[in-house]
């Protein structure tokens, strides 16, 4: 917004919680848009972040309502169409009021040729403790999945959604725009963020869905894994990866999933290509060839459903075993810690899943699964997390 070219092309909208997400930052710098001005005096005018309207802001702070901010993101959202003037809209909301509230006026939006952002803040069913089950998403990217023209990421680190915000502003703005528009779910976790992989093929698997974020520790006699995660589940995996390794005998390969929509629909275009050319040398889908340079059964983590990294299963290497884990079932209104574990997504169970399915393989004792249960406190027998 600050870039003198672009930057007034740019239109951040929020329904009511801009403090929530703490962008009041923009209230005294960019202003809120009022048509008559600012007509009264704030509780907050001592503040130095203080509430400001002006006819001229950029900022549409909305109120309470989803639906009317959708309308302005549709308007922003086609104006390239309706009055040839490119504008590049932010609509930034708790993520569980977003496709749950207003999942029509979203496919209204696609099937008017929508270009723009929706950023679903404070996502996931396990990074927003407190809440209960009205603001725990863990399904707006199984809601997502529906819109042919939606770009649906699910990213684990900052540099990941400044790459894909980078990468759709130059698809949709572009030389050659496109009529696509952005879902990027944004979380509710404080976590040190990674420096940015120095590899033009990072990059590329940031916007394609999936990339090899960490190799395997080398060590002989280790048997092999690929854990993959995307989202806050990053903090767990990377636990259990390193569990694996110091207590298990295992050495797990790390890979960022930042979009699985994005790798089952370039898989859907392999598979029909395939079909319509049988006499010519099938092509092999992106996320089948990645994960065929990996070792090892593959356990996919989420802070949503298991439908999310189910998107992929038909497409994993031949001959490999392929687990999900994920938050299926209600949110619950507790800590961090402990709706993971309820929800059967922490260190302990990545680390249990990934044993298991090598004890499949033969490749390590399932008296070693049963240690690693004990081992983390799991019941056994406590009823799954779905139950009503």
């Amino acid at each position: 917004a600050r870039d003198p070219e672009f930057g007034p092309r740019v239109v951040p909208i929020i329904p009511d919680e801009a403090r929530t997400f703490g962008m009041d930052s923009l209230f005294k710098e960019f202003g809120i848009y009022a048509p008559e001005g600012q007509k009264y005096e704030p509780v907050d005018h001592k503040l130095l972040l203080s509430y400001h309207e002006s006819i001229d802001g950029q900022l549409l702070e909305e109120g309470i309502t989803e639906a009317g901010s959708m309308a302005s993101w549709t308007a922003a959202a086609t104006s390239y169409a309706t009055h040839g003037v490119p504008m590049v809209p932010f609509f930034i909301f708790y993520s569980m009021f977003g496709f749950q509230r207003v999942g029509d006026l979203i496919w209204a939006a696609a099937d008017a040729r929508a270009r723009g952002f929706l950023l679903g803040a404070t996502a996931g069913r396990t990074t927003l403790m407190g809440e209960g089950l009205q603001h725990q998403d863990g399904h707006s990217h199984v809601l997502a999945s529906t819109v042919p023209t939606c770009e649906a990421y699910d990213p684990a680190f900052a540099y990941e959604t400044a790459e894909i915000v980078r990468h759709g502003i130059e698809r949709m703005y572009g030389p050659s725009p496109e009529d696509v528009f952005y879902y990027l779910t944004l979380h509710n976790e404080n976590y040190v963020m990674p420096p940015r992989p120095d590899d033009p093929k990072a990059t590329e698997g940031i916007v394609e869905g999936l990339y090899r974020w960490q190799p395997a520790p080398k060590a002989k006699d280790l048997a092999r894994a690929t854990l993959l995660f995307s989202g806050p589940a990053q903090g767990a995996v990377r636990e259990a990866a390193a569990d694996l390794a110091e207590r298990w005998g295992v050495a797990a390969e790390l890979w960022s999933a930042t979009s699985y929509k994005r790798m089952r629909e370039e898989a859907l275009v392999v598979e029909r290509w395939n079909r319509l050319h049988p006499q010519q040398k099938p092509r092999v889908p992106r996320v089948t060839a990645l994960l065929e340079t990996s070792g090892g059964p593959i356990v996919a983590t989420t802070d949503f459903l298991r439908a999310v990294p189910d998107q992929i299963a038909r497409w994993i290497p031949e001959g490999r075993s392929y687990t999900s884990l994920g938050t299926d079932g209600f949110g619950r209104s507790d800590t961090r810690e402990a709706l993971r574990r309820f929800f059967e997504v922490d260190a302990g169970h990545i680390v249990v899943a990934t044993l298991h399915a090598l004890a499949e393989e033969g490749r390590v004792k399932r008296s070693t699964v049963a240690e690693a249960i004990a081992a983390y406190g799991i019941d056994a027998d406590a009823g799954v997390p779905w139950a009503p």
